[in-house]
Order: structure tokens, then C-alpha cells, then sequence
């Protein structure tokens, strides 16, 4: 048996008893992310690293939970296992396992460009290597996020020149802090969904500092949101609480915006490519770096990506899990 094994509760190891990023209500998970297809509610105990923490309990409640700082080694019926950067949202952290002569990596999501708030991805040598592969294709490129926030920045003030109200979405979690980051605060203020706003303040709350923005108050006057930016989820469009908005423009910011018609699918005007995760390059390179013979892609272009792996050289079979990547229908994340 191998140390690493899938079963209908998710990524288990049964020598030590415990799950990574499990789907069904176990005893203990080590959760590699606060999003909800990889932090669920129920589990006795929960393990993740310490920037997690609020992020998860903000969620899910009151939780046994525990936070461990990055490469920090816990021992569990003799296998290590410890937490690396991923790069995906604050907190992401890459699940190491160590034991019976064999090294896994579990990566959960992650990316590899630095967004200035998540930290940098770190590669992680080992012979068994989960991966995402969200966008598994070549067709996903990523430009540089500078010149993605400049477009960002550029199309709010054209907004703004013309007396509009500028809304982007993006997930409570995880983008919304990267745009906050990254978006130019000098141009106009900016405005969060109570979602949003709520998990910038459980982000704070540990100790992270995430720029200030304004809640949205629903007695609210429409005109006081003319040439400043709403931040949304993308669950908000097509709502009523968005339609309380009068002469706005709306942006969405995802990897999806690469194809043709996404954004007029959505009813956007316009559409910035963005994502939280790997591209193309991205998942190839962080997957050579790894040194991992065996490559076992989840949630995305499995098959695809499993057979352009094996063309390769590298032993890979896609596992199928329940977990989900990014999507433009999330209504929670």
C-alpha cells in the first residue's frame, strides 16, 4: 500500500491516520487552504498553517483547529508532515508527507508568480507529486500581473472620466485581497461587498495587514459610488443587491477571461486575465522542479494534462477528486 491512497472521504494516509483537504467528515485533516471545496466543516481536528487559521475558523465557526508554521515538522505514528508555500491565497500551504521509504507533496492549489500578499511558491523535492491542473492547457499564458492591474487601473478611471461606478468580482477569498493589494488606491475609493469586508477583517484580525477599504452600507445613496470601485463576488452578478447600482461598469478578473466569450456570457463589460493559479508554463515548470517521477493531476484537464505528462516521461494518472479550481458560478469560496 502506498503511503499516500484516494478513498471515498479524500487524499488519506493511512499509516498516520489522517486526510489532506478531505471531502466527508473525518477525525484528522490537514487542510492545505481556507477554500471551501478544500476546508470543509465537520472534521474532529483540524491542521493547517497559522495564517490559515482565522481564515478557516472565520468560515466555518468554532473548530478544532491547529496552525503550524511553514516547513515545520509534525510527527503522526512516525510520518512527518510539514507545510510549504504554494502562492495561491494567504495562508496556502503545500502538504509534504514523509514515510515507509517514500516522499509525497500534496499541493492543494497554487501559483507561481508572487502576488505581493500570498508569498512566493516554493518547489518541494519529492517522488510522489499531487497537483492541480486548473489549466492544464497550453492555451493558458498568464501575463505579468503588473500589466493586468495596469489595464484595471486604466479602465477605472476611464469610468470614472465618464461618471460611472466601476465593480469588479472577485472571490472573498484570495483575489479580492490580491486587487486590494495591487489596485491603485490614488485613483478613487474603494468599496467591498459585506463578504469581502468581512474576511479582510478576519485577515487583519491575524495580524496581516490588508489595505483599507469602505463597507457598503445598505442605506447606501447609489451617487456615492460614482467613479469609485466595487469589489463583488462573483456570485453578486445578476443580483438584486447589484442592481441597486445605477450607470456602472463591471469587470471580471479570472483565468476563464482567456477564452473567447466568457465575458459575455456573464453579462460583463469587460474581462481581465487573472487567476490564482498555475498556467501552462506555471504547472509545467513547478512540476519539473519537484524532481517527482510520479505526477497525479486533480481538478481541471486531468486526462489531457495526465497524458501530455506521460509524453513526457513521468509515470502520471489523474485522480479524481471533488475538489474544483476556480470557476466563474462559485457563489461561495
Amino acid at each position: 500500500m502506498p503511503l499516500i491512497e484516494l478513498n471515498k472521504n479524500g487524499i488519506y494516509c493511512a499509516a498516520a491516520g489522517v486526510y489532506i483537504d478531505p471531502w466527508r467528515p473525518v477525525d484528522k485533516a490537514l487542510i492545505t487552504h481556507g477554500h471551501s471545496d478544500h476546508s470543509r466543516f465537520g472534521h474532529r481536528s483540524y491542521l493547517c498553517t497559522h495564517a490559515s487559521v482565522p481564515i478557516i475558523k472565520h468560515r466555518l465557526g468554532k473548530i478544532n483547529i491547529t496552525g503550524v508554521g511553514y516547513g515545520e515538522v509534525t510527527t503522526i505514528n512516525g510520518i512527518k508532515f510539514s507545510f510549504h508555500p504554494a502562492g495561491h491565497i494567504i495562508g496556502s500551504g503545500q502538504v509534504r508527507a514523509e514515510g515507509k521509504g517514500e516522499v509525497w507533496v500534496i499541493s492543494g492549489d497554487y501559483k507561481t508568480e508572487n502576488d505581493g500578499i500570498s508569498g512566493s511558491f516554493e518547489p518541494v523535492k519529492c517522488s510522489h507529486f499531487i497537483t492541480e491542473s486548473t489549466f492544464g492547457l497550453p492555451v493558458y499564458k498568464w501575463r505579468d500581473q503588473s500589466e493586468v492591474f495596469n489595464e484595471i487601473n486604466e479602465w477605472w478611471r476611464e469610468n470614472q472620466a465618464q461618471g460611472k461606478t466601476t465593480i469588479i468580482t472577485a472571490y472573498s477569498l484570495g483575489k479580492a485581497q490580491r486587487i486590494l493589494h495591487n489596485i491603485d488606491h490614488t485613483i478613487g475609493k474603494i468599496f467591498c461587498h459585506g463578504a469581502i469586508a468581512n474576511m479582510n477583517e478576519a485577515i487583519r484580525n491575524s495580524g496581516i495587514e490588508i489595505k483599507e477599504t469602505s463597507r457598503i452600507a445598505s442605506e447606501s445613496n447609489p451617487k456615492d459610488f460614482t467613479g469609485n470601485l466595487i469589489i463583488t463576488p462573483p456570485g453578486a452578478l445578476g443580483s438584486s443587491w447589484i442592481k441597486r447600482f445605477k450607470n456602472i461598469s463591471v469587470g471580471i478578473a479570472s483565468g476563464w477571461m482567456m477564452l473567447r466569450g466568457a465575458r459575455r456570457r456573464r453579462g460583463a463589460d469587460r474581462g481581465f486575465v487573472l487567476s490564482d493559479h498555475c498556467d501552462w508554463d506555471g504547472l509545467n515548470e513547478s512540476i519539473a522542479a519537484t524532481g517527482a517521477e510520479n505526477i497525479y493531476p486533480t481538478h481541471g484537464y486531468t486526462e489531457i494534462f495526465s497524458r501530455w505528462l506521460r509524453e513526457q516521461g513521468y509515470n502520471s494518472q489523474p485522480l479524481e477528486t471533488e475538489f474544483e479550481g476556480e470557476s466563474l458560478d462559485k457563489k461561495e469560496v
